[in-house]
C-alpha cells in the first residue's frame, strides 16, 4: 500500500535517493503517489514490460514456442466481497458497488476438479496473462473488468503479442475456457500453429456408440445412418431406427415415435462430424496430455502474482488498477533480468534469491 511505500522510503532515504527522490527535502505525500498512480499512463508502463521480454527473448530465456494463456480473479476493494458480509443482494447485477464505480460483477470456479461445479461471484477485474509455458515468465498482459469471458480477448492478446515479439509456429495451450472455433482457426491461419485446449462440452451428451461409430438406441439396437444435414456451420449425420421401414416390427422399448402413425416413425439421433479444428484435435492422444501438462506454468506464475499482493486491491479504480497490475508483472520480471545480469546461476523466478544477490 502507498502508507507502506511512503513510511519504508522515509526511513531508507539511500532507496529512496536511489529511486531518483531529493532526499534533502521532503518526499512526496500519499496523495502524490496516489495521484500519479491514477493518471499515469498505463502505456509508459507497457514499453516497458515490452523491453524487459525483448531483452529477456535476445538473452535465450523467453521464447514463443510453447505458450499459455489464462486470467487471475482480483477483488476490488468492497465490502461487497466481504465473505462476513451477509447482504442477499450483494451480487446482483444492478447493485454497483459505492466504493468502486468501474468494477463489475464476474464469476470465478472455486474448485479445480471437473466433477466439482463450484462458483464463487465477485466485484472486480480480471488479469489475463500470456506466460512462456518453458521459462514461466510472463509475455503480455490485460486488465479487464469482471464481467468480460477469457475468450472474447484471447485473439487481441495474441495480435499485440505478435507485433513486437513474433508467435508464429506456437502451440498454444489454455483452459476449456478458450475452447472457441475462431480462436483454432485463426491461431493456424495467422500464425501457423496449434491449440491445445481441452474440450468444452457445453452441457452436450455423450450417446453409446458401437465400435463402426453407429449409436445405439433406447431398445439396444444399432442404429443406421439417414443422411447428413448442415446447421450452424456443423455438418450432422442423421441416424434412425432400423425397424422404421418395417410393416410388422414392434419397437421393444415402446418408443413413443415409433406409434406416430407417420411412415418415418422410430427415435431419432445425430452425431457431429468433426470437420472443423476443434473437433479434430485427439485430446486423448499422449502428445495433446504430454504438451497440456506444460500449462502449469500459467498456474505457477499466476501464484507469483498473487503473492505480490494484486489477489485483492486497495485502490478503487479501474486506472490505478490496471497500472498496478503492471508494475507487479514489470517487478516479476525485473527478477530474471536481476539474475541474468549478474551471472550467479540463481533462479530468475525466485524473489527472495534475488533479494540475497542484492
Amino acid at each position: 500500500m502507498i502508507t507502506d511505500l511512503v513510511d519504508y522510503l522515509n526511513n531508507n532515504l539511500l532507496i529512496a535517493h536511489y529511486c531518483g527522490f531529493d532526499i534533502s527535502a521532503p518526499l512526496p505525500s500519499y496523495w502524490t503517489f496516489d495521484r500519479f498512480l491514477k493518471q499515469l499512463d498505463n502505456d509508459v508502463l507497457s514499453s516497458i514490460m515490452k523491453s524487459q521480454v525483448l531483452y529477456l527473448s535476445k538473452q535465450g530465456i523467453v521464447d514463443t514456442s510453447f505458450i499459455g494463456l489464462d486470467s487471475t480473479p482480483i477483488a476490488a476493494n468492497t465490502s461487497q466481497n466481504n465473505p462476513k458480509s451477509f447482504l442477499s443482494n450483494k451480487f446482483k447485477p444492478d447493485n454497483q458497488p459505492k466504493a468502486d464505480t468501474d468494477c463489475k460483477l464476474g464469476v470465478h470456479t472455486a474448485s479445480n476438479q471437473t466433477n466439482e461445479k463450484k462458483y464463487e461471484f465477485y466485484w472486480g477485474y480480471k488479469n489475463h496473462v500470456l506466460v512462456d509455458c518453458i521459462s514461466g515468465l510472463p509475455i503480455y498482459e490485460l486488465t479487464t473488468t469482471a464481467n468480460v469471458h477469457d475468450s472474447t480477448v484471447a485473439l487481441d492478446i495474441l495480435a499485440d503479442t505478435h507485433t513486437f515479439l513474433p508467435i508464429t509456429e506456437c502451440t498454444f495451450l489454455a483452459d476449456k475456457g478458450y475452447d472457441v472455433k475462431n480462436i483454432y482457426n485463426q491461431v493456424q491461419e495467422l500464425y501457423q500453429g496449434e491449440c491445445i485446449i481441452p474440450l468444452n462440452k457445453r452441457s452436450t451428451k455423450n450417446p453409446k456408440l458401437l465400435p463402426q461409430g453407429n449409436p445405439v438406441c433406447d431398445a439396444g439396437l444399432a442404429m443406421w445412418k439417414d443422411g447428413k444435414f448442415s446447421d450452424n456451420g456443423c455438418t450432422r449425420q442423421k441416424f434412425c431406427c432400423p425397424l422404421k421401414s418395417s410393416k410388422d416390427a414392434d419397437c421393444p422399448c415402446h418408443h413413443k415415435n415409433f406409434y406416430n402413425g407417420k411412415k418415418h416413425r422410430g427415435c431419432t439421433k445425430y452425431i457431429t462430424i468433426p470437420d472443423d479444428l476443434r473437433l479434430s484435435v485427439d485430446r486423448d492422444s499422449k502428445y495433446f496430455k504430454s504438451n497440456y501438462s506444460l500449462r502449469t506454468e500459467c498456474e505457477r506464475y499466476n501464484s507469483r502474482f498473487k503473492n505480490t499482493g494484486q489477489e485483492r486491491m486497495w485502490v478503487r479504480n479501474k486506472s490505478s488498477v490496471t497500472n498496478l497490475n503492471t508494475i507487479a508483472h514489470i517487478s516479476l520480471l525485473a527478477v530474471a533480468v536481476a539474475a541474468i545480469t549478474t551471472g550467479t546461476g540463481q533462479s530468475y523466478r525466485k524473489l527472495k534469491a534475488v533479494k540475497r544477490i542484492a
